[in-house]
């Protein structure tokens, strides 16, 4: 009974957290919230420009350590692996955040295109779940266990009408791959959640805002799109103490919209 004040219930500080696709979009509000609340903060993007753009402004803040890697490919992978594995002795809280989209319609969706989803969206996050195990187990106890966060969408929980029929198939995969592993991992004291988001501002959602942001809103039960801090308050909650007893979760953000049938 000694955490349930609530500056410790709900503390990362002192936490070492990954966050890929971290440099943009989602995992930017992400890593933004934990650096701003104590915990040291690794993010990884294809784009290294970018990537070492953010990692600037963040360490004006905190501390913020940026590792460009395509995860979307086997070298990329172990390099985010092998550089985090020479930084640190554990890791406290692994976000599988890194995502792409590709729209089309169903009779014309591209290999390409499917490739391309898939392999940024499920394959990354088995693999590198698996190869960072032993910093998670590390940092595991039974009183406070090391947590695993992986991103996934509404678009995986209900049909959207938009024609992106991959990228929803992928999402459904995260969802379902995060129910099975936080099975496997509960033993090990480590947890596995997932976070299901409606539509944010990103990279991702850029072009459909553009052309129909107030569309969109009115469509939403809560009339609005999700602000920095709802995702970054989800991240924290799963990430500290008051989320210790989440597993296998999938949570929705997204103002109850994937309960009606629109965008």
């Amino acid at each position: 009974m000694t955490n349930l004040e609530i500056p410790n219930l709900f503390s990362v500080k002192g936490k070492t957290v990954l966050i890929t696709g971290g440099s943009r979009g989602i995992g930017l509000m992400m890593a933004s919230t934990f650096v701003k609340n104590g915990a040291k903060v690794y993010i990884s993007s294809r784009n290294a420009e970018v990537c070492g753009s953010v990692e600037a402004e963040l360490n004006k803040i905190g501390e913020c350590v940026a590792v460009p890697a395509d995860l979307s490919t086997h070298e990329g992978l172990e390099t985010l692996v092998s550089t985090i594995n020479s930084k640190e002795d554990s890791l406290d809280v692994l976000i599988n955040n890194a995502g792409a989209n590709w729209s089309a319609p169903f009779d014309q969706y591209p290999e390409k295109g499917y490739d391309k989803v898939m392999g940024i969206n499920v394959k990354p996050i088995f693999f590198l779940t698996q190869a960072l195990l032993p910093l998670l187990e590390k940092a595991a106890s039974h009183e406070n266990p090391a947590r695993i966060i992986n991103v996934g969408s509404i678009d995986g929980i209900r049909v959207s009408t938009i024609d992106n029929s991959a990228y929803g198939m992928s999402k459904a995969a995260v969802h379902h791959m995060t129910k099975i592993i936080s099975v496997k991992m509960a033993g090990k004291s480590i947890t596995v959640n997932a976070i299901a988001p409606g539509p944010f501002p990103s990279k991702m959602t850029k072009g459909m805002l553009e052309e129909a942001q107030q569309m969109v809103e009115q469509a939403n039960p809560m009339r609005r799109i999700g602000k920095p801090e709802d995702m970054g308050g989800i991240a924290v909650f799963l990430a500290s103490d008051a989320g210790s007893y989440v597993n296998g979760a999938i949570i929705p953000v997204d103002g109850g919209q994937h309960l009606i049938a629109a965008l």
